[in-house]
């Protein structure tokens, strides 16, 4: 299922890809360079959306989905768990301390020698 989806998810972004490159630029960056018109020419009469706008939508629309659908896919498929789930106690404690239980302390390590200061005569 994931790699069909995945195959389906390669040729929409290819196609979506080729139909962007097709297009026309209209109005030089949104009318910035001359010509006028600025932003109000964005939704004239002249934007009406022609073969090539309608198929970008489509194939973006088509592009989202199988995006989310994979995601939800790669989410089910891990399971949440931690990086302290996968430790045992034992890697847990600092490799100098006791583990401390019910009964008290198990072991500890060799503490490690404190130099004894020196005496002022």
């Amino acid at each position: 299922m994931e790699s069909v989806i995945l195959v389906i998810h390669f040729i929409v972004t290819l196609a979506l890809i080729g139909l962007v490159l097709l297009q026309k630029s209209e109005g030089g960056g949104l009318g910035i360079g001359g010509g006028g018109g600025g932003m109000g020419a964005l939704a004239g009469a002249h934007s009406t959306a022609n073969i090539l706008t309608k198929a970008t939508t489509l194939f973006a629309v088509a592009f989202f989905a199988t995006n989310l659908t994979l995601a939800y896919i790669a989410k089910s498929k891990s399971s949440p768990t931690g990086v302290f789930d996968e430790m045992t106690q034992s890697e847990m404690v600092a490799p100098d301390a006791a583990i401390a239980t019910d009964e008290g302390v198990l072991a500890t390590e060799e503490e490690p020698a404190i130099p004894a200061a020196p005496i002022a005569e």
